[in-house]
């Protein structure tokens, strides 16, 4: 089959971007062929996959998309395409991947009742109306169940939904090997080998709350506080949490890395990872940390949060968020005595558990779409 696929922009450490390129990846091993279109790219391409850079005009978000999907209203008839396949809300999908949560629902849980009068909020609302409310025919990929509900209450969708599982990538290596990388890194980055190493891997900085992580940093106890290291590894401007950190005094102690594809290396090397985000549909890096053993400090609005509370392998902040709540869970995260078990929970739980497979299982529904839409012809 011939398929299209859209994603507004490609940058390689973003999380939705990431699982695009790898379910073309998988449609592309199974025979098909997969065209990409995106408003800009960065990187290298895909392998056997082909890539169509529209541009990005326009001088605000709003005229930007409006541009881009006109130009895919010009575009995609003169493909020949089979089916499309869109990881952004837009009208025209046979498929939609859902990594993002409701807007609708997220707006009025955090946004005045005057932002729904905005143009900004019209136009978001309608790309979401375009593929939620009742008669589009677009399937729906969740990861996150509960979206579903969320979407039936306030579209009234019909049963048009299929659950993915989490996409953690399956890892394999001994105690020895993770200890050796645990030291590697300390020696690389210079840091004396006892020292600890708190983990935040994530772009959009302020939604994932690395100003929170940075306050509990600084409330550590003085000498604790001078031997723990906080390693934020993600796209976005550092320069306000920056601020914040030196506003605290521990500027030094902060270290925002960029985009990395080491990642899974400093997961084995850091003594626990924290994710206490405002707001997350999912929450991959949760679950990729339990693959890698690595305990967890999340919110409750990650979507993957249950799978740190089902492991035992960490602390799961109710909402709504206390930041000395998250201050003393920060710390006590580095407790040596809970660390050794929560370890192990977390492998144990990564073992036997369905914490994978999710660009796999995507690439079939989304085969499995377009064929019944073209036997129906």
């Amino acid at each position: 089959m011939n398929l299209g696929f859209i994603l507004f922009d490609y940058f390689p450490f973003g999380g939705l971007q990431r699982d695009c390129v790898k379910i073309a990846g998988h449609c592309v091993e199974h025979g098909h062929r997969v065209t990409l279109f995106t408003r800009t790219w960065q990187g290298e391409r895909p392998a056997g996959v082909e890539v169509e850079v529209l541009g990005r005009r326009g001088f605000s978000n709003i005229s930007r998309n409006r541009h881009f999907l006109k130009q895919l209203q010009t575009v995609l008839p003169q493909r020949s395409l089979d089916g499309i396949a869109g990881f952004n809300k837009m009208p025209g999908l046979d498929v939609y991947y859902g990594a993002d949560p409701c807007y609708i629902a997220r707006i009025a849980r955090t946004k005045p009742a005057w932002h729904s009068w905005l143009p900004r909020h019209r136009h978001y609302a309608g790309l979401e109306r375009s593929v939620f409310a009742p008669g589009a025919s677009t399937q729906i990929l969740l990861i996150a169940p509960h979206e579903k509900a969320v979407y039936q209450k306030i579209y009234g969708t019909e049963e048009r939904f299929h659950f993915l599982p989490p996409n953690a990538a399956r890892r394999s290596f001994t105690e020895a090997q993770r200890l050796e990388l645990r030291d590697k890194i300390r020696r690389d980055n210079g840091w004396p080998l006892d020292e600890r190493i708190v983990l935040h891997v994530g772009s959009d900085f302020r939604r994932k709350g690395v100003d929170r992580a940075i306050l509990s940093l600084a409330a550590l106890p003085d000498l604790l506080r001078q031997q723990t290291h906080l390693v934020i590894l993600g796209k976005g401007d550092p320069a306000r949490f920056m601020n914040l950190a030196g506003s605290l005094s521990v500027a030094d102690r902060v270290h925002f890395l960029g985009g990395r594809l080491d990642a899974p290396d400093w997961m084995l090397a850091a003594d626990f990872m924290v994710h206490p985000a405002y707001s997350e549909n999912t929450g991959t890096t949760l679950v990729e940390a339990l693959a890698s053993g690595l305990p967890v400090l999340a919110t409750d609005v990650c979507g993957f949060s249950f799978h740190v509370a089902n492991a035992r392998t960490g602390i799961v902040l109710p909402s709504p968020f206390d930041q000395a709540a998250c201050n003393r869970a920060f710390a006590g995260m580095l407790e040596p005595d809970s660390a050794i078990q929560r370890r192990t929970n977390a492998l144990s739980y990564a073992a036997r558990e369905d914490i994978y497979g999710c660009h796999e299982r995507a690439a079939e529904i989304i085969e499995e779409t377009i064929r019944r839409k073209l036997e129906a012809k």
